[in-house]
């Protein structure tokens, strides 16, 4: 009879498990607000990387061939990157904005910038990185 009891008696209350949910959305408000601006502050610095190794590997690329590449597959195939880098703002490879060298004539790919519309967190535009 007394295993009855506790067989009975097993599992939660409805007020034990309201108590362990508030406390569990209590902590949630408290973690959530940090947790977007770091991911926002996490993609502006892959991106200030990005382009700060994109713009190093233009400038050997032009160091060792005397002109700028054409495009950025021409560094692809050159084996100067391995892949195109993404745009961690735009989530693409392809939204790249090129900027071509003064003289046409020396190639296509003179500096590049970020396509992403849009402000970063201190109010500058990506396009002016």
């Amino acid at each position: 009879m007394v295993t009855m009891k506790l067989s009975a008696r097993r599992g939660f209350t409805l007020i034990e498990l309201l108590v362990v949910l508030g406390i569990i959305a209590l902590m949630l408000t408290l973690a959530v607000p940090r947790y977007f601006p770091s991911i926002d502050k996490s993609k502006e610095v892959v991106l200030a990387d990005n382009l700060r190794n994109l713009r190093g590997v233009i400038d050997q690329y032009y160091g060792d061939t005397g002109r700028y590449p054409d495009t950025l597959d021409q560094l692809v195939e050159k084996k100067y990157l391995r892949a195109p880098p993404l745009d961690p703002i735009t989530d693409s490879s392809t939204s790249w904005i090129i900027v071509p060298p003064e003289d046409g004539a020396k190639g296509g790919v003179y500096n590049i910038k970020s396509g992403a519309p849009g402000n970063d967190r201190s109010g500058r535009p990506y396009a002016d990185w």
